[in-house]
């Protein structure tokens, strides 16, 4: 492989741990060959693996970038504008090196296919950057499933010892496969809105969330979601569209869906430019919130939101 290509080209590998020993030797290397070639070095995982290799780092700890993935990436549509893309963007001049991990055991199954689309996603994010971003995956624990689509969404496969190119890598089936419709729950409140009822949605929001048990800040997340998504509504998505809210699993959910369609697969994971004007709404629901499930289609899109009581 040509040196000067390895340098500036992004590199995506998935590596597949069995043993907790296997995890910090391999992820500890990583680190530290970064910090030998001078590369900005940040680790992006579960906080229990996060103690790990901070412990195994000693002092070198120092000089990396340590975050609690459960947390920064809680919700993964985040994680690209939030964790990847803000730790790149502040080394423009440098290649740079990241460890995320965000698919652990213990992901629920409404979570799981946002966390695969975002896997999918990182490729589109950081083509042709002078980025590498390793990310782990407990052969262990995690389903068959989830490791196939692993091999799916990454170019390069770490298992075993060796690293090798993967002959099932084709992120844009996965990106498309959990592009699943969305359908609201049963025992939803549901009303539709239109240019003049931006204000009468945004009530019927926060009434029917705070019946369901959120309260305060939780509350105001409630309200701005719904308040962007539903202005986005009547500004992009034909003029209209409907609103849904309802308990799930200790979450509320609220849904709105309108006649339009996203056809950039990154949007509201895009860190706005500099005097960029408008284009921060789904981003802001992706801050605001637990978890997003979107699905797009011709004929229109839907926006789901989840936020822990």
């Amino acid at each position: 492989m040509n040196p000067a290509a390895t340098h500036e080209a992004f590199e995506h590998p998935a590596m597949f741990y069995r043993t907790e020993r296997e995890y910090v030797a391999r992820t500890v290397s990583f680190v530290r060959d970064g910090l030998d070639a001078g590369e900005p070095v940040a680790v992006a995982v579960p906080g229990p693996s996060l103690e790990l290799i901070r412990t195994a780092l000693g002092a070198d700890a120092e000089g990396v970038r340590l975050l609690d993935m459960t947390e920064a990436g809680r919700n993964p549509g985040r994680i690209i504008p939030g964790v990847l893309r803000a730790f790149a963007d502040a080394h423009p001049q440098e290649r740079v090196r990241i460890i995320g991990e965000p698919i652990w055991a213990g992901r629920s199954a409404a979570e799981y296919p946002a966390c695969a689309q975002h896997e999918a996603l990182i490729n589109a994010a950081f083509e042709g950057r002078p980025v590498t971003i390793l990310c782990p995956y407990d052969a262990a624990r995690l389903d068959q499933e989830i490791l196939a689509d692993a091999r799916i969404t990454h170019p390069t496969v770490m298992a075993g010892g060796t690293e090798r190119a993967s002959d099932a890598y084709d992120w844009r089936s996965v990106v498309a496969r959990y592009n699943q419709p969305l359908v609201p729950a049963p025992d939803a409140s549901v009303r539709s809105f239109g240019p003049d009822d931006l204000s009468a949605a945004r009530a019927f929001a926060v009434g029917a969330a705070g019946r369901l048990g959120l309260a305060g800040q939780r509350l105001a997340d409630a309200e701005l979601a719904v308040a962007e998504l539903t202005t986005n509504s009547v500004v992009h998505g034909g003029g209209r569209g409907t609103l849904a809210v309802w308990a799930e699993a200790g979450q509320v959910v609220c849904e709105v869906r309108d006649a339009g369609r996203l056809a950039d697969p990154l949007a509201g994971r895009r860190p706005p430019v500099r005097g960029q004007i408008g284009g921060r709404g789904l981003m802001l629901v992706h801050y605001v919130a637990d978890l997003v499930r979107l699905h797009t289609a011709d004929d229109g899109t839907t926006v789901r939101f989840y936020l822990t009581r």
